[in-house]
């Protein structure tokens, strides 16, 4: 079991390593930050509810947006185990904020685990990222720059201390100051798989799949939980190298996260 868990998390830290952002002229022509209306943290709505998008990602000359998992759950709030809760079906059309067509989502870490008979119980409780392929006509108003604090300059394993995320439920009313939150991670549990942040301003619902960054800006996970222990109202983050991992690993080999083009910056929002 240790030898198992040993190799995963080696896998996980080589994927880390070989998503480190670096340019390339055969790559996507992203819009200026200014002119983009698609990037992390629009809306990501499905069927059955509306998310946060996190990162942007490519894989050869697709671009896809990330939103969590569990937001195409169909058996309610309550059903959390990825390995066993129904979700919709991959092909499910999504609308994605600021894209004039709708995106289709083409990976669904629950569907993909249900259909491989996973039962580690780490990889059910936290696995939980999902990707929307964004239609080719809207590649053109995306930039990949997490909104206020700038960034992702690429992946990293969870550590303990200082994160930075920008969530964008519709019950913030368009009330961006409400957007940014800065807070504490507790550090990773589970092998990596997840990680508890305390914010001063707490994720709500609608805010699941929100981008986190820790204190170098590097991409460290996407809000999966809105937990009540150990601290009242804290979040629980999924560890994003083993989430991509894990995808690269059950049919998405190639998949690169995309590093933002504006300067990442921990500046707190002004009151």
């Amino acid at each position: 079991m240790m030898g198992s868990r040993g190799r995963w998390l080696g896998a996980a830290v080589a994927v880390a390593t070989a998503i480190a952002p670096s340019a390339s002229s055969a790559g996507p022509r992203w819009a200026s930050p200014g002119a983009a209306t698609i990037h992390p943290g629009v809306q990501a709505v499905t069927p059955v509810a509306q998310c946060t998008s996190n990162f942007v990602f490519t894989r050869g000359t697709r671009v896809y947006i990330g939103m969590a998992a569990h937001c195409t759950g169909t058996e309610g709030s309550a059903a959390t185990n990825g390995c066993e809760s129904a979700t919709l079906p991959e092909g499910t059309r999504v609308r994605i904020g600021g894209a004039k067509k709708l995106g289709t989502m083409v990976y669904n870490s629950w569907a993909r685990m249900r259909a491989a008979r996973e039962r580690r119980p780490d990889f059910c409780a936290f696995n939980d990222l999902a990707l929307v392929r964004i239609d080719p006509t809207d590649v053109g108003s995306v930039n990949p720059s997490v909104p206020f604090w700038g960034g992702p300059i690429g992946v990293a394993t969870p550590i303990a201390g200082t994160v930075y995320s920008y969530g964008n439920s519709s019950l913030r009313l368009g009330i961006a100051l409400l957007s940014p939150k800065m807070g504490e991670s507790l550090g990773p549990t589970s092998g990596g798989w997840s990680q508890t942040v305390y914010t001063a301003t707490p994720g709500i619902p609608g805010d699941s799949g929100s981008a986190f960054l820790d204190a170098r800006g590097r991409a460290v996970g996407v809000l999966s939980t809105l937990m009540v222990a150990p601290l009242a109202a804290s979040n629980g983050v999924g560890g994003l190298v083993n989430e991509i991992a894990y995808a690269r690993a059950h049919g998405f080999a190639g998949l690169r996260l995309v590093p933002g083009d504006v300067p990442f910056s921990p500046v707190l929002p002004q009151a």
